[in-house]
This record gives structure tokens, sequence and C-alpha cells, in this order.
């Protein structure tokens, strides 16, 4: 050994002469003191601890994210189930486990990144109609989800394009009315 230490004795000195480092020598204090982080956001610029909501970034990440998550969910139980069903008699049950993930992952697949898309097409329209409104209300809602309904079914054609858009906003619609009603009969505060 090239440096012995004695541990009795609280300082680390070598046979030379010379302390070596201890990165834990600071650290005999109470133990709340070690980590006392903030509790309040934190913001770079002052413009950011103004604004309400999240940024069109922030909200198409989360759109597209959890559409991605729910759709994918979704799938990978509707796959499972429909690989359960075309089982065939004398299957073992290797192979039944191998169709049902197969199956599933598919289905995930699929479903993942269509919800996902929509979730994107929502968030890009409801960013923009907020800033051409300059509000932030629950019009904006309506008309993003006839946007993105109208946008998902637009390469069947116009009259597609009317129906999903039609779709969309009485879905937006329902989100909106839900809220509404779960805001009034469900204080959370």
């Amino acid at each position: 050994m090239a440096h012995s230490t004695d541990s009795s004795s609280s300082s680390s000195k070598s046979h030379d002469g010379t302390r070596m480092y201890n990165p834990y020598e600071q650290l005999n204090g109470p133990a709340q003191y070690l980590y006392s982080l903030p509790t309040s956001p934190e913001f770079l610029f002052d413009e950011e601890a103004m604004r309400k909501g999240r940024t069109w970034s922030e909200n198409l990440c989360s759109c597209s994210g959890a559409g991605y998550v729910l759709g994918g969910i979704s799938g990978a139980l509707k796959g499972s189930v429909d690989g359960l069903k075309s089982s065939e008699a004398g299957e073992t049950i290797k192979l039944r486990t191998a169709r049902v993930l197969n199956r599933g992952g598919h289905t995930a697949r699929k479903f993942g990144n269509s919800v996902a898309l929509i979730g994107m097409f929502y968030a890009g329209f409801e960013s923009m109609l907020k800033g051409c409104r300059d509000t932030d209300d629950e019009w904006n809602t309506v008309g993003a989800g006839f946007g993105t309904g109208a946008l998902y079914r637009a390469a069947g054609g116009p009259r597609s394009a009317v129906i999903g858009g039609a779709l969309g906003a009485f879905a937006a619609g329902l989100y909106v009315v839900g809220k509404q009603m779960l805001k009034k009969y469900v204080p959370l505060e």
C-alpha cells in the first residue's frame, strides 16, 4: 500500500506528511442541509415564469406521447385478444403464446402510431388557434378537433374530410363538456 491511513484519527495524513483528499470530509453536518433543493419551479427567463400553460412544443410532445402510450396499450389488448381467438385446436402453449405476443405487438404499433399522429395534429392545430386568436378557450379545443379529424381523413376525399372534421369537433366538444362537468361536480381543491 502506498498510503496507509489510520482509521482512528480524523485527519488523513500519509507517511510523508501530506494530507490525502477526502471527499466526505465536509459531510459531517445534518443530512437535511445536504439536499436543500428549491421547491418552486425554476425558469431561465422571466417571460417563462409569467406564461400560463404549456408551450407549443411541450403540448406537441405531451399529446403525441400520451397518444402513443394509450394507443399502444389499447392495441396490445386488442391484438392479444385477437391472437387468443385465432388459436387452433391442437396447438402447443408455446405456439399460442407466440401468436398472442406477435399479434399484440403488431397491433400495438399500428394503434400507437395512429393515435400519436392524431395527438400531433391536435396539438399543432390547438397551438395554431391559440396563437391566431390570442386566447385560450374551449373554442380552440373544438376547432382543433375539427382540424384534426379533417386532416386525418383528408386522403379519403373532401366528403371524408368533412365527416372526419365533424366527428373530431364532436369528440372535442364531448371532452370540453366532460371537463366542465368534472370541474363542477368533483371539486379537486
